[in-house]
């Protein structure tokens, strides 16, 4: 089935997820949407990211998409049982498998996430290592000044690097041993953060887990592209086409040659 999969997320921070099902899924051609417009969605209300979340799942469906990935943790975090029960397609966020990720990962059992307020706030990092297992200790640390400074392109600069240690340096007393990046644009900043944070502490990538999710579905529905014409792809976004053009070609393994403004409050 060579229908596309739609990926959306609050702006370019799901190109990391995007980056990732091309990696683990060539054979897939993607529909990507960055609400470019109305980033960051961590600051706003549930009410309201739910709202952003069934117009941009509107837009992506009048694509023909035959799954979605909301490659943006807050939505995933704050809406994803309700948007699911919604629609008829799949639809599978990065929470989910980023906990799966860091379960595995740690070896003491003192898990850090970091994310934006409406993340950290959801609580719903927590919920799910705790049911994994009992005896993991969760400590988060909401970041919310890290999705505009990825989106101004900010990535290795003095203030980036002033701006993790000031948000950084109370998980230091933790003694965690693996930190979720519980945001997609957070990836972006793997850098200054691993620096900070030192090498005994395994950052986790959800978009890596999300992708072999979002494969394991495809072959269980049996709805991935065994035709052979994969690879084609399609970006939209709310606003700033240049600047998603600048990030794309940073971040993704490919170049990008178009990318489709486009009114998303009509849907």
């Amino acid at each position: 089935m060579n229908a596309p999969i739609g990926v959306f997320d609050s702006g370019v921070g799901g190109l990391t997820v995007a980056r990732e099902i091309m990696r683990q899924l060539p054979e897939e051609n993607l529909v990507y949407f960055g609400d470019t417009a109305r980033v960051p969605y961590g600051t706003k209300s549930k009410e309201t990211v739910i709202r952003y979340s069934k117009q941009i799942i509107r837009f992506l469906l009048s694509k023909g998409v035959k799954a979605i990935v909301i490659a943006c943790n807050t939505a995933s975090a704050v809406c994803l049982p309700e948007l699911a029960a919604l629609y008829d397609v799949p639809i599978i966020g990065v929470v989910e498998p980023g906990a799966n990720s860091a379960a595995k990962a740690t070896k003491n059992k003192n898990i850090g996430i970091i994310g934006t307020n409406g993340t950290v706030k959801s609580g719903v990092y927590t919920k799910l290592l705790r049911k994994k297992d009992p005896e993991i200790t969760v400590v988060t640390k909401a970041c919310p000044l890290f999705v505009p400074l990825v989106e101004e392109g900010l990535i290795d600069d003095r203030i980036t690097e002033d701006v993790t240690q000031r948000y950084l340096s109370e998980l230091k007393g933790y003694d965690i041993d693996a930190l979720v990046l519980g945001c997609t644009h957070y990836p972006l900043l793997m850098n200054p953060i691993g620096h900070y944070m030192g090498e005994k502490v395994t950052l986790v990538n959800p978009a890596y887990e999300t992708a072999k999710t979002l494969k394991a579905t495809l072959n269980e529905k049996n709805i991935a592209n065994t035709e052979g014409n994969g690879g084609n792809h399609e970006y939209y976004v709310s606003d700033m086409v240049e600047q998603f053009l600048t990030f794309a070609d940073r971040v993704l393994p490919c170049h990008v040659d178009k990318v489709n403004d486009i009114e998303i409050e009509k849907y």
